[in-house]
């Protein structure tokens, strides 16, 4: 049970401070779940967050729902996922509550275009721990380059939008076949030896 409860306050406390989305929170959670906690290493992380790219819902809370499963199971994630909701939940109904009374003074645009800046640099900054992290040899770059590519370029060149999820599931096959190629590769090495 204490566990439990664990995985709900540290959640909670995320859920608290998400402010940008899933990779505006990298650093937060990389701080808590893998250097302070250690209840996953970095690799897995990244792979929770290329998941909750293409699952439906919020990254950061689809990493909370897949740590939480993790460490206890069915009642693990549900705790994790609600300790994640409870205060954005919290703090969603207060500004709906109060913000249109508030939304056109000076102030509060001031205090948004700080906030969006503050987003800005930590979603910067997760790209970067993404890209030092994923990006390390000729077949990485290729397919970073081409992912890349293709979704600057859909809807401007090519006639449609190619949707983001079909673009993380071809990389994701496309990494599968390179990884057959070069296990079977490996393999008739060692059987000519």
């Amino acid at each position: 049970m204490n566990e439990l409860l664990d995985l709900y306050w540290t959640f909670a406390r995320i859920g608290a401070v998400t402010f940008g989305g899933g990779y505006a929170m990298l650093p937060i959670l990389e701080r808590e779940l893998v250097d302070k906690r250690h209840w996953t290493t970095m690799d897995d992380l990244r792979d929770y967050f290329s998941i909750g790219q293409c699952t439906p819902g919020i990254i950061a809370l689809n990493v909370s729902t897949f740590i939480g499963e993790k460490r206890r199971g069915v009642r693990g994630a549900l705790a994790a996922t609600v300790g994640f909701l409870t205060f954005p939940i919290i703090i969603i109904l207060l500004i709906a509550l109060f913000l249109t009374n508030f939304a056109q003074l000076e102030i509060v645009q001031h205090a948004f275009a700080g906030i969006r800046v503050c987003v800005c640099v930590l979603i910067l900054q997760a790209v970067l721990r993404l890209w030092k992290k994923s990006v390390v040899d000729p077949f990485t770059l290729g397919l970073y380059l081409a992912v890349f590519a293709l979704n600057a370029f859909s809807g401007l060149v090519l006639p449609f939008k190619i949707p983001t999820a079909v673009l993380v599931i071809l990389a994701g096959a496309v990494g599968v076949l390179v990884s057959g190629r070069k296990n079977r590769g490996a393999r008739k090495e060692g059987e000519g030896k």
